[in-house]
């Protein structure tokens, strides 16, 4: 049998440490700060040591205090990892995985609508184009641009096929739909093979070479939107520019082979079934102004 210290004060001191504050500890807890410092005696009293040292207004942990709190942490991350994988509820925080542009240039300007229809839901984003473990990478919901075959034991909710064209600056326009080789051809690193897909795709020949690389596509976008070039873009990631003017595709788009989808856990809470449910709607009607 595990002869453990009360959960109780144990929670009190990690969020103490963690803090460095028993104020904040209270605040994060819902408890007052007496309780706090209570809890925390009661430990130090059951495991015959002192945790923390120095005046009330500048704690800080002892040798004893910061042992303890480096298996506490990652146990109470744990803990929360597996009381979330199960639990089954629709309202709490919501972990999407997406990547770092789409989630720039698509989802966030159309985010507000689900928090206007979910207020109880706290989407939480991290950007990642990576394949995606959904256990390992502890997320709930994850967005994704690929071919597939998309990760075994996950619900897949195709989004929109991927489209994808050059696009540049309107003043450059002209200039892209009469002679291509004439304007600097932008790249990314992150799609390194861009233009030699679409050249080949829609047989109009190209260098593929030449011109600017950036390290991220938004850089990129930013650039082409600048006038300094035109780059290849998927559909998703300038639409909204291109209603506003802000870039122009002269040589219209081109399905890429890409689609994008929304995976989750199979069965999995309500919150994410929801999200996704929400996602293949805004797609829809995001859909219908494809070019």
């Amino acid at each position: 049998m595990r002869k453990l210290p009360s959960l109780n004060a144990l929670r009190a001191f990690e969020a103490a440490g963690r803090h460095g504050r028993m104020t904040l500890a209270a605040e994060e807890l819902h408890v007052t700060h007496s309780a706090i410092s209570r809890q925390v005696q009661q430990l130090e009293q059951r495991l015959g040591v002192a945790l923390f040292e120095g005046p009330k207004n500048a704690l800080r942990l002892t040798d004893a205090g910061n042992r303890l709190m480096l298996g506490l942490t990652p146990a109470f991350d744990q803990l929360d990892l597996a009381v979330r994988s199960v639990a089954d509820t629709d309202e709490g925080t919501l972990d999407v995985s997406c990547p770092g542009t789409f989630t720039m240039r698509w989802l966030i300007p159309r985010l507000y609508r689900f928090r206007q229809a979910h207020p109880e839901i706290e989407v939480r984003l991290s950007a990642s184009s990576k394949p995606v473990d959904i256990a390992r990478d502890n997320v709930d919901v994850a967005i994704r641009a690929g071919a597939g075959p998309w990760p075994a034991g996950l619900e897949v909710t195709h989004l929109f096929d991927e489209q994808i064209g050059p696009v540049a600056a309107p003043i450059l326009a002209r200039a892209v739909a009469d002679d291509i080789a004439t304007v600097p051809l932008l790249h990314s690193r992150t799609r390194r093979h861009a233009w030699t897909d679409w050249s080949r795709r829609a047989g109009v020949p190209t260098s593929g070479d030449g011109g600017n690389e950036y390290e991220h596509f938004y850089f990129m976008l930013e650039a082409a939107s600048a006038g300094l070039g035109v780059c290849i873009a998927p559909w998703p990631m300038v639409a909204d520019d291109l209603r506003a003017g802000v870039l122009a595709a002269p040589l219209g788009f081109i399905a890429s082979g890409q689609e994008y989808v929304a995976m989750r856990r199979s069965h999995r809470h309500r919150k994410s079934a929801m999200f996704c449910q929400w996602l293949a709607e805004e797609a829809r009607a995001f859909g219908a102004y494809a070019p």
